[in-house]
């Protein structure tokens, strides 16, 4: 049988299939915007997705191109040869100009950058909610050696993802550079070439054009096969395991600020929703994206470290979006097991301090202003961070856990201040027997260093009347005698 009636019979349009639907990659109502470059892949991915797009009740919303600027005039044919493309197959065509060589730096890791950041504000403005990209099984081949060149782990080494969270799917993953080729001159579409793809300064086009073809001509013809059923395995242990570090952080992790001293007790929840298909780094969807995050030292130094590993790069990329690298999630899990409990790792773009029993993975574009003294009038309810400090006259309770204070006497000339820890601070509070540091009592309940500043404590006339946890001061205890009470407790913001 010819080439061209393999062809014909659909072959190619058979593995398309199978990866789609693997991977459930579109959807009934889905519209899939296609990243056409100009080049034989996107060209190839633009003709398939307009064919079998309505099998899967989608439709092809438009084609989106960025010009990179990297080449000049033939930069600019490019977008001309792609906005005729996407008029003959009569869809909307989106493009953006990014100058990527004036960024300096890495400059694939930048064009990367831009393209995504254009992809998220198509989907963002409702252009469409799937972006299709032209990625093959070559180019899978490519970045698993080119990421196990550079010691990557196995995360790593799942290489391209079929579908990711963003909306980004590859359906021709699965599909030979040679394949898609011989495809479009069958169906006789024209593409455009880039003369940069030659260019051996680049690390990927010395793998493409030298390493790939060596290891193919001297160790394995089928070694683009191998790599890619490589990353196939890799992946899917990373989505199996998407879900058991989900579970695990639930338990484990809480937001940076969640409270003095976090959960006081675990339990197993239901699994998490997963996508269908999705392969991609496991997340943790309760924190808030890229904020802050802590976890008991204890917890994660008894951890298989299989299992710590993975948690540890789990929430490095959650608070600094960047992936992990192996050497930094090792420093981390050393802090976790060191006896000194105390520490501090600077990291790209992460801060992960130790203070006693905890961790704190802190992002610098997340850093928080030090919280400003407040002036308290009664009633009244502040906001101090993540929680509610409330301020009632009463002579009952209405409320679960308040301070109740003297307020007889005072009523009219007190002046209140809400305020965090000051180094000095110092009070008896009730039940002791002598005056104390706030400092020494934060030491023995083993406050984290990064949690004092931030402590919420109750003065009146420079006097301390009341401390987190810690409790009112001896004098200013109510006595218990009839009349009102000042009651002082928190709440969680946005707490009935």
């Amino acid at each position: 049988m010819s080439r061209l009636t393999i062809y014909e019979s659909g072959a190619m349009l058979d593995k398309v299939l199978t990866t789609m639907f693997r991977y459930s990659m579109l959807a009934p109502g889905d519209r899939v915007l296609a990243a056409v470059s100009g080049g034989p892949d996107s060209v190839c991915l633009l003709s398939v997705l307009c064919e079998v797009a309505g099998r899967f009740g989608a439709s092809v919303a438009g084609v989106a191109h960025l010009n990179h600027k990297l080449r000049g005039e033939a930069s600019d044919e490019d977008e001309r040869f792609v906005a005729a493309l996407a008029a003959q197959h009569r869809v909307p065509f989106y493009r953006e100009a990014a100058a990527v060589g004036q960024a300096g730096g890495n400059l694939e890791q930048t064009a990367r950058r831009k393209r995504l950041k254009f992809f998220a504000r198509l989907i963002g403005e409702g252009k469409g909610n799937r972006i299709a990209t032209g990625h093959t099984r070559d180019d899978q081949a490519e970045t698993v050696l080119f990421r196990l060149l550079r010691g990557s782990g196995l995360a790593g080494l799942a290489g391209i993802l079929p579908v990711t969270q963003e909306g980004l799917i590859r359906p021709l993953l699965d599909v030979g550079r040679a394949e898609v080729v011989e495809l479009l001159r069958v169906r006789g579409l024209s593409w455009r070439e880039d003369a940069s793809n030659h260019d051996r300064r680049f690390a990927r086009n010395r793998i493409r054009h030298d390493l790939l073809p060596q290891l193919a001509g001297e160790w394995n013809p089928e070694i683009a096969r191998a790599l890619g059923n490589l990353a196939d395995l890799a992946g899917e242990e990373e989505r199996w395991w998407q879900g058991k570090i989900e579970r695990l952080g639930r338990k484990l992790v809480v937001e940076s600020g969640a409270g003095p001293k976090g959960p006081s007790s675990v339990r197993e929840t239901g699994d998490g929703p997963v996508a269908a298909g999705s392969r991609s780094v496991p997340g943790l969807p309760f924190l808030n994206s890229h904020g802050g995050a802590e976890i008991r030292a204890d917890a994660l130094a008894a951890l298989p470290v299989a299992v710590s590993r993975r948690l540890v790069r789990c929430v490095i990329r959650q608070t600094s979006a960047r992936v992990a690298e192996f050497d930094h999630v090792e420093k981390v899990i050393r802090l976790a097991s060191s006896d000194l409990g105390s520490g501090r790792l600077e990291l790209p773009e992460l801060l992960v301090e130790r203070s006693f029993d905890w961790i704190r993975f802190t992002s610098a574009a997340q850093a928080l202003p030090p919280l400003q003294a407040l002036s308290v009038k009664v009633p009244g309810r502040y906001r101090w961070g993540d929680i509610e400090v409330c301020f009632e006259v009463n002579e009952k309770p209405e409320h679960t856990g308040c301070v109740r204070l003297k307020w007889k006497g005072r009523q009219g000339r007190a002046r209140l201040e809400l305020r965090g820890w000051r180094a000095g601070d110092h009070y008896r509070p009730w039940g002791r027997s002598r005056d104390q540091k706030i400092q020494e009592m934060f030491q023995k309940a083993r406050i984290p260093s990064w949690k004092r500043s931030s402590w919420p404590i109750v003065t009146s006339e420079s006097k301390i009347l009341w401390a987190r946890e810690f409790g009112a001061a001896e004098e200013f205890v109510s006595d218990g005698l009839p009349g009102p009470s000042l009651w002082v407790w928190e709440e969680k913001n946005g707490a009935a």
